[in-house]
């Protein structure tokens, strides 16, 4: 399933540099830079519950009206330093159909065999760099974790991707494997408490 494209009504702001961002954001609104294909930068402001709702679903490309009419790749979002506010955004302009490179998150499916033998299943990666359209770039990509044992792995060449996505990341990547419990040896079972504390001296 691909992202859902988020509209964001935007107005163009004369005002640029940190008083004024800060001016700004003290009205709801959300600075941006749109940029790319030849034209000239254009700084603008956003509502900031259309940005918090686009960076909610994920939105990777959004559509733009109202001062300005274009469809873009959300390329950086800053966060203020508790990671909740979004303090600024870079947009590329894009078209749908061109192809473009970004990251998309990793969702594991499953229960592990190697977690009920005792194991911990281990994330390395939550996300993978991808290249597509535009406006079919995938909401996440699957990997089934269920017959992964103790001592196994999973890969990003082994993730399920749609038509027309094109892995960038190394295939050879370990998303995620499982591991036995510190102090276990091979081939012996998760220890259990056997024995019982001794009853305390009188």
């Amino acid at each position: 399933m691909s992202v859902t494209s988020e509209v964001l009504n935007v107005q163009l702001r004369d005002r640029t540099g940190t008083a004024a961002s800060v001016r700004l954001r003290r009205t709801g609104m959300v600075p941006a830079v749109l940029y790319g294909h030849g034209e000239a930068n254009r700084h603008l402001a956003i509502p900031g519950d259309q940005v918090a709702t686009a960076i909610r679903n994920h939105s990777k490309t959004v559509t733009l009206q109202g001062a300005i009419s274009d469809t873009a790749l959300v390329s950086n979002v800053q966060f203020d330093h508790l990671g909740i506010r979004v303090l600024h955004l870079d947009l590329i302009r894009v078209n749908l159909k061109e192809k473009v490179e970004v990251e998309v998150p990793i969702s594991l499916l499953g229960d592990s065999v190697g977690v009920r033998n005792g194991g911990m299943l281990l994330e390395n990666m939550h996300s993978v760099t991808v290249r597509c359209p535009a406006g079919e770039i995938p909401e996440s990509l699957s990997v089934d974790v269920s017959d992964l044992d103790l001592d196994q792995q999973r890969i990003a060449g082994e993730l399920e991707l749609p038509a027309g996505v094109e892995l960038v990341t190394p295939p050879e990547s370990v998303i995620t494997h499982v591991e036995k419990p510190r102090g276990q040896v091979e081939g012996e079972p998760v220890a259990e408490e056997t024995e019982q504390a001794e009853p305390a001296a009188e």
